[in-house]
């Protein structure tokens, strides 16, 4: 198996990258990586070369750029050939912790959507109080959304839950303002309607405020609302724990305070740690494609090539296209 790696996309490229790509190629190997990118750069950091070659490139898409002009005009930019080399069969699967938008773009004009998927899906892995996690999608890959297109994530979501993490008949939940069938505006209710009829474990409307609680394993929305929900729980959580930190740094007792609960501070943070889930995936491509955390340290890499693996292992776009099919 192969992976290709944007090694020059994110806040901490390349460096972090080409460690967690060492870190993956230490843990498992069948695993060979091309990392795509500044040669002289990568080799900086680059220690251990068995099983990582590079693919050498000075052209980058940067986070100010215009997405889908950024794709076309760019064309040996790191992310892009990433794309390409899964395109060309050279690579299975494709990891970008850079610009959301042009990765989107780019797994749709160079890597292709399967046939029959209407809209493809941004959907990462978000934490729950119990630890097991959720599936959120999408959260921004299109703003509009169609009951249909829904439908479609409802059933791109179940089949990744099951597959790749290894939830047996996972609950689908259809993200709505009450649980009650009636709620919601036009879209929520006749895509409840669809999702009733369709062959997964549909549990029916979950609310907003129960998603950590674990009240689904697959929660289905438009790209408008995923995307806020998103970014409301990234920010509550980087909140809380500023509130916390302050608290229990405001006084000698605080801190001795803190001192004795820091080992089960250090595990709570770790239960609402997004790198322990991997990245977002876009689902209804091809091929993976994965988009790590702009901020990825090189244990949120490593956790993203790991989910890619079981994502090419699990076959999971050439299940999608059956279950679409179907």
């Amino acid at each position: 198996m192969k992976i290709a790696i944007d090694a020059m996309g994110g806040d901490h490229a390349p460096k972090e990258i080409v460690l967690g790509a060492m870190k993956a190629i230490e843990d498992f190997k069948d695993l060979e990586i091309l990392l795509v990118g500044n040669e002289e750069q990568i080799k900086q950091h680059l220690t251990a070369e068995q099983r990582i070659s590079i693919l050498h490139t000075d052209e980058v898409i940067l986070g100010t750029d215009e997405p889908v002009r950024a794709v076309r005009r760019k064309k040996t930019a790191s992310m892009v050939l990433a794309a390409q080399q899964v395109a060309d069969g050279v690579a299975d699967a494709c990891i970008s912790a850079g610009n959301t938008g042009a990765l989107m773009a780019a797994g749709l004009f160079v890597v292709g959507r399967i046939d029959g998927i209407e809209r493809p899906a941004l959907t990462p892995t978000l934490p729950t109080i119990d630890g097991q996690g959720f599936l959120l999608l999408d959260v921004g890959a299109n703003v509009d959304a169609k009951p249909e297109h829904l439908l479609q994530y409802a059933l791109m979501g179940s089949i990744y839950a099951e597959k790749v993490r290894g939830i047996q008949n996972p609950r689908v939940g259809l993200l709505n303002i009450g649980t009650e069938e009636k709620k919601g505006n036009e879209l929520a209710k006749n895509t409840f309607s669809l999702l009733k009829e369709a062959n997964i474990n549909f549990i029916g409307n979950v609310e907003a405020r129960d998603l950590l609680d674990g009240a689904a394993d697959v929660v289905v929305t438009d790209g408008f609302t995923g995307n806020m929900v998103l970014k409301t729980i990234e920010g509550t959580a980087m909140s809380v724990f500023k509130m916390l930190k302050g608290a229990l740094t405001s006084s000698m007792k605080s801190k001795l305070a803190a001192a004795v609960l820091k080992p089960d501070l250090k595990e709570l943070k770790g239960k609402m740690d997004y790198s322990e889930y991997g990245g977002a995936g876009l689902f209804g491509l091809k091929a993976p494609v994965i988009k790590a955390h702009g901020s990825s340290n090189a244990n949120a890499l490593y956790n993203a090539i790991k989910q890619t693996k079981n994502m090419v292992e699990n076959n999971v776009s050439e299940k999608i296209k059956e279950a679409v099919k179907k």
